[in-house]
């Protein structure tokens, strides 16, 4: 056999041998790089929902706008694990006197709370949990004078609805507008005064509207 030929089957040998650990390695190499990769699909499960389920904005222009005519207010509705204002309207007949003015706009808030949020708002995540039916008086004769009383003990209510109205009615003309409110049921329990805190504003689940004992008139 000439020596060329001899050297060349050699080195189609060596070829081979060195191909055969190099083929070996590439599943072994593909188990690795898919082993340190990371699912992009996971989503931590303590952040709750992803942020597009719950927009709690309004993308629509008309959504949620009051009406040209009446008192423009706004209310306190849950989005996510938030309250977050929204536009509402009332009417409100002129030359009311301001007692019964301040009762009048604490109704129309209460019913404004009530109402279902519209298709809009809805769809951006927004909801209520102040139940309807619920009414709302003045004063009795030796509470102070911006009392409001609700038809339902405001105890009885559930964190969401009391902080809903506590953070309406102190953030409106049915109270004083200092971030408070007097409120009190049909019983003779004592009346309280509530704050709407930005505490209360973000985490209303967890932190209910801190309040006061009120004694007297």
């Amino acid at each position: 056999m000439r020596p060329e030929g001899r050297r060349t089957r050699r080195a189609d040998a060596a070829r081979a041998g060195l191909d055969v650990p190099r083929l070996l390695a590439l599943p072994l190499l593909a188990l690795l790089v898919a082993g340190c990769g990371i699912r992009p699909t996971e989503v931590p499960t303590d952040f709750g929902p992803a942020p597009s389920r719950v927009r709690c904005s309004l993308s629509e222009p008309d959504a949620a706008e009051p009406s040209s005519h009446g008192l423009a207010v706004q209310v306190f509705l849950l989005c996510g694990s938030s309250l977050v204002a929204v536009d509402r309207s009332l009417r409100v007949p002129d030359g009311t006197a301001d007692s019964q003015r301040r009762v009048l706009v604490a109704q129309g808030l209460l019913d404004q709370l009530a109402e279902n949020p519209s298709t809009a708002e809805r769809e951006a995540g927004y909801q209520t949990y102040v139940r309807g039916g619920m009414t709302v008086g003045g004063p009795r004769p030796k509470d102070p004078d911006d009392t409001l009383r609700l038809s339902t003990p405001p105890a009885e209510l559930s964190a969401y609805a009391l902080a809903q109205v506590v953070c309406t009615f102190s953030d409106s003309a049915a109270a004083e507008g200092d971030g408070s409110v007097i409120l009190g049921g049909p019983t003779t329990a004592p009346l309280r005064r509530y704050d709407c805190t930005d505490e209360v504003r973000s985490q209303p689940s967890s932190h209910q509207p801190p309040s006061t004992e009120v004694t007297g008139g």
